[in-house]
């Protein structure tokens, strides 16, 4: 797929520079070293057959590598629009929590309008998409998270229920509030010792959907169960993902997703914005986890 070189305005800080940073999320073969999975800014030279985009064009952009720069070479059909009235700050916000939630929660785990959604680490940049997505295609939320403030938070961006995971059981409040039925999918970056939870989470026919490994890669599962109540887990990874496969899945949002950001009807959460010279600060703030929503790094 032809590319196009974008001169960087601005750069998403994700939990996979972190652990890139230290040794355990090497780039895929190929792919710079250079931090940085999204980006937004303006295309200023096209490769061959590039025939959508143009030079003068602003895109954000999700990218395997090479974010924290001030030119990025982007594969055409990985770019989107900017949409109309965003700065390039929040389009930046976009490409990597959008990529990510709309693949996992809607592709793979396929939530309808009228299903219950739990949402693990609602407070994330993942976890303020996934409930905008999740509320704006009709669906219930829960979600867990690390303080009553970041709740609350959730809360305001459309959750129906919010967890706060450091203070009380979430397995017994989802049944409590779903009556005992569970929920129709779990969108988790956990994993680790949650998936076993999860699943006595789900209703019957429900779908389990790993998207991180933050509490460990290995879990033990009653399988037993998992057949009885026809449940199904599914986890994917984005970074690694053939080049055509993303840019299905960028076409995908641009039909489904970009019409209700133009309409203002979702909108990424910004926490904090950096200086590119003070990434260090960004990924440091990013550690603490007291955030909602988006780190960035700014050119401008």
């Amino acid at each position: 797929m032809s590319e196009v070189l974008v001169q960087v305005a601005a750069a998403g800080v994700n939990r996979p520079d972190l652990r890139q940073r230290s040794g355990h999320y090497p780039p895929p073969p190929g792919v710079t070293d250079i931090p940085g999975l999204e980006i937004s800014g303006t295309i200023v030279a096209l490769g061959a057959d590039v025939g959508e985009w143009s030079v003068g064009d602003r895109v954000c952009a999700l990218v395997a590598g090479g974010g924290y720069a001030e030119f990025c070479v982007v594969p055409s059909g990985q770019c989107l629009p900017v949409p109309e009235q965003f700065s390039h700050i929040e389009a930046a916000a976009l490409p990597e929590t959008f990529f990510t939630v709309w693949h996992n929660l809607f592709e793979r785990a396929a939530l309808k309008a009228g299903e219950t959604v739990l949402i693990h680490g609602g407070a994330s940049g993942i976890g303020t998409t996934a409930i905008q997505l999740a509320r704006a295609f009709g669906a219930d939320v829960f979600v867990t998270a690390g303080t009553d403030e970041k709740c609350e938070s959730c809360l305001v961006l459309g959750a129906r229920e919010a967890f706060n995971y450091r203070t009380g059981d979430f397995v017994a409040q989802v049944a409590q509030a779903t009556s005992g039925r569970g929920v129709d999918v779990i969108l988790d970056m956990v994993a680790g010792p949650y998936v076993a939870r999860n699943l006595t989470c789900l209703a019957i026919g429900g779908r389990l959907s790993i998207i991180a490994l933050q509490g460990g890669r290995s879990a033990e599962i009653d399988l037993e169960t998992l057949m009885r109540r026809r449940m199904t887990i599914t986890a994917s990874t984005l970074r690694p993902q053939p080049v055509l496969d993303k840019a299905r899945i960028a076409a995908s949002l641009r039909s489904q997703v970009w019409p209700l950001l133009e309409q203002g009807r979702i909108k990424p959460v910004v926490h904090a914005i950096f200086p590119f010279d003070q990434a260090a600060a960004a990924h440091a703030e990013l550690e603490r986890g007291e955030h909602v929503g988006k780190v960035m790094l700014s050119v401008e």
